[in-house]
This record gives C-alpha cells, structure tokens and sequence, in this order.
C-alpha cells in the first residue's frame, strides 16, 4: 500500500498539482490505471467555474484596465478545477506557446487564449495549431496581423517552426518566408470599443484579398498553400513528432536541456522520445494517446523527484494542498502575483521563447521566495489541509521526535529524506522532546512548524 500510495503521489504531481493524502488513498484504491484513464477523460468531474469568478471579481471581463489582477482568472481555474490534467496541459501549452501580456496589454485576450488551451490542449495537435494561428492573442504577439500579401512579416512563420512545431535546424530560411506568405490575410477584426474608453473586442479574421495567391514552395512541397496546408505539412514531420515528444518529456518526466540546444543536444533517454515520437505519428496527432503511452511507461514511473517544481506548480500545488482558496476572495489578484516572484509571471513569459526551466529556475532569490511563501502556507494550522494532517496525527497519538518527523515527510509526499536533512529533523523535533496532545495548540504549533521546515528541504522542491 506505501508503495501504491508513493507511485500515486508521483502520479498526481506530475499529472496535477499534488494531492492530499485523502485523495491518494482514494486514488490508489481506485488503482493506476483506471486513475490514469480518468484523468485522460475528465468530462465526469468538474471543472472551475468561470462565472463564480466573474460574479466577485466583475471588473476584470473585458475591463478598462486590470491592474494587479493578470493571471487571477486563471489561478481561480487552477485552484478550483478536478480536471486537473486538462489544466496542466494548458500550462504546459502556455510554456511552448508563450504567448506575453506585455505585448498585449488585454489580460482577457490572454485568458481567452488560455481557455482555447483547455479546450484543445489534450485533443489533436493539428486542430491545437490550427486554432493557435486563429487566436487574435497570438496572432497581436507575432505580429500576423501586420503579416500582408504586399509586405510579408516573417515573425509568426518563424516561431511557428522554430519553436511550436519543428526546432531549430529543420527548415530553412525559404521555408520561413513561404510559410510566412501562406499565413497573409491572417489578422485581427477590430470592431467597435466597448464605451469610450473601453478595450477592443479581438476576433479573428480572414482576408482573402490580402492573401498571397502565388505559388510556394515549402519543406519540398509545392503548390498554392493558404495557413492549413502548411500545418499539415508541418504535422507530418517527424522533428515535429520528436519536438512535442521532447517538449513533453522535459515537462512531465525529468529534466532536458534548455530548448535552445536540442539542435545539437541529444536527449537523455532517447528510447523515450523515440516511443512518444512514434506514438504521436501513429495517432494521428492525438495528444490524448501520447499521454496514455506516458503516464503508463516505466520510464515515468521511475522518474521520481527528477524535476524541479516550477513557480506555478509550487504555488498551485502548495494552495491545494493546503485548502481554504477556493472562494475568490479579495487578495486573488495578489496571490496570482507570487509565481512571478519566483520566476515564473504568469501570461507574460519573458519572451515567445518562454521559460528556462530545471535549475534555472533557483537563484538566492527565487529559492527564499519558494520556502517563505510554502513554509507560510504550511504554517497556518487554521487551513482545513493542514487540520487534516493535525488529525491525522492527534490518531496516532503522543509522537517520539523521529516517529512526528517520519509521520510529516510522510505526508507531505510521501519524502524520503536521508542523511543530514532528516538528522537536522530530528534534532530540532529532540529539543521539545514528545510531542503530546495533552496541550493541543502547543501540539498544532509543533506539527506546523515541522512542516514549514520539511518545505525548506531540498527534497520538496522536487516532484
């Protein structure tokens, strides 16, 4: 059961934002396989509601401005949603498709954005892409609307090869132009503001008449090609299949090298990319099938603690873990603030590259901001997730120092801590001596303040 129990925890960090331990017995008890699949075919649970949002926080649709409140909306849908696969995949998405309100400066357009990952971020990779080059957000970050059959900008062509679809080394600098030429007439449909002093409403629009008709030549194919010819040329490559693969296994399976040298980088487990790679061929695109092939593979399972939480699944997984967020009360906007503390703003990547993930993600910095704000967290033995664990371990009765420090590693993952972090530990535990139930709140304190180490460990910053 520890070892169902442990596999599961991997599972639900990887897959999800974490998981009490509630919830993992009840998923272990359901088994692997069959929670896997739930997950993958998520219509019977609930997702967030957007409109809950929106009833308390109504200034943030289609505002004037929006200061402070960015990535809100979606960190409600993050910290409300049991479709959580679904909306991890809509971070991972929001990663290779870093699309940034700096440029945009219409936080809806964002959202809106991030509501389409939703809807097609698990289907098909080739409707994902269709509907990305439609998505008036992208389309205003990469300059298409200002892509014209008399004057073409190459800039979404480019990224589109470089880094949604191909990599670097896979086409050449024709290929980018008659890309570029297939998607003119691409643009945006402004149409009348809202009030006076109100944003545009982006819808996406088609113009024929400034679409470049002329023949192109592309990846060695020929022909009159408008935007989905050129997906679907894209779609059939197989740097594409070994792209996404990669992409993939960098988020949900274990550390890669930073995008920029896949060209000239190999993979750490080719057999691994090859699998998805094919997987992802043979599906015809379907994200969905990928996934299965992943999550059930040894390679997966056997990736335990080989990542390095990012700033979102740190402040996601720590919100859920500890309960009490799910109303969207006033301080929403701030607490979607607290990943870009860390490194991580959301919506607005530092550029359509995105973020360097691994152990770019720790500076002196970040990593104080990661452990004050969990340690924080934890702390607050008032939040029903921590009360849990209070209860959890009220059951077990008066604790020895090294049965409360074992007791909390275990449920904070399950951790496994050796050495001088769990010496450190005990000693601390060994100072107080037994911990007793006899004075509750003194009990609670201790129980919290054990926690607020264990999230300090290097150990927890992992998943």
């Amino acid at each position: 059961m520890a070892e169902d129990i442990a596999l599961m925890a991997h599972l639900m960090r990887r897959a999800g934002f974490g998981a009490t331990r509630e919830e993992l017995e009840a998923r272990a008890a359901q088994g692997y396989d069959a929670t896997v699949d739930e997950l993958l075919n998520p219509e019977t649970v609930d997702g967030a509601d957007r409109y809950e949002f929106l009833r308390y926080h109504p200034s943030f649709w289609k505002p004037i401005t929006s200061p402070g409140m960015g990535a809100s909306a979606w960190l409600h849908s993050m910290l409300n949603t049991e479709r959580v696969l679904e909306e991890k995949m809509v971070l991972f998405w929001h990663q290779v498709f870093a699309t940034g309100g700096s440029k945009l400066d219409h936080w809806h357009e964002m959202v809106t954005q991030v509501d389409m990952f939703r809807q097609y971020g698990m289907g098909n990779y080739r409707e994902l892409l269709v509907e990305l080059s439609k998505n008036p957000a992208m389309i205003f970050w990469l300059d298409n609307c200002d892509n014209h059959e008399y004057a073409v900008n190459e800039n979404w062509g480019r990224e589109l090869l470089e880094l949604f679809s191909m990599g670097v080394g896979n086409y050449t600098e024709d290929d980018v132009r008659e890309c570029s030429r297939a998607f003119t007439g691409w643009t945006i449909a402004a149409s009348i503001p809202r009030n006076a002093h109100g944003r545009y409403d982006w819808e996406f629009e088609y113009l024929p008449e400034d679409h470049d008709e002329g023949e192109k030549t592309f990846l060695g194919h020929t022909g009159n090609f408008n935007g989905e010819d050129i997906i679907d040329i894209v779609c059939a490559q197989p740097a594409t299949a070994r792209f996404i693969a990669r992409h993939l296994y960098n988020f949900f399976v274990a550390e890669e090298p930073q995008v920029p040298a896949w060209s000239v980088t190999p993979p750490n487990d080719p057999e691994a990319i090859d699998l998805l790679a094919r997987t992802f061929t043979e599906s015809g695109y379907e994200m969905r099938e990928v996934l299965r092939v992943l999550f059930t593979s040894d390679f997966f399972k056997n990736a335990r603690y080989a990542k390095i939480k990012s700033p979102a699944e740190v402040l996601v997984g720590t919100l859920r873990f500890v309960g009490g967020y799910k109303f969207p009360a006033p301080g929403i906007g701030n607490l979607s603030k607290e990943a870009g503390y860390m490194g991580q703003e959301l919506l607005n990547p530092p550029s359509v590259e995105g973020w360097h993930t691994g152990a770019e993600w720790i500076n002196s910095g970040t990593l104080m901001k990661r452990i004050n704000f969990s340690a924080d967290m934890v702390g607050d033995t008032t939040r029903p997730g921590i009360q849990a664990i209070v209860n959890r371990l009220r059951a077990r009765g008066d604790l020895e120092p090294e049965e409360l420090v074992d007791a909390c590693l275990d449920l904070m993952g399950p951790l496994v801590v050796d050495g001088d972090n769990r010496k450190q530990l005990v000693n601390h535990a060994r100072e107080l001596g037994t911990l007793t139930w006899a004075d509750d709140v003194q009990a609670r304190d201790r129980v919290g303040e054990m926690l607020q180490l264990v999230v300090s460990l290097r150990e927890y910053q992992y998943a």
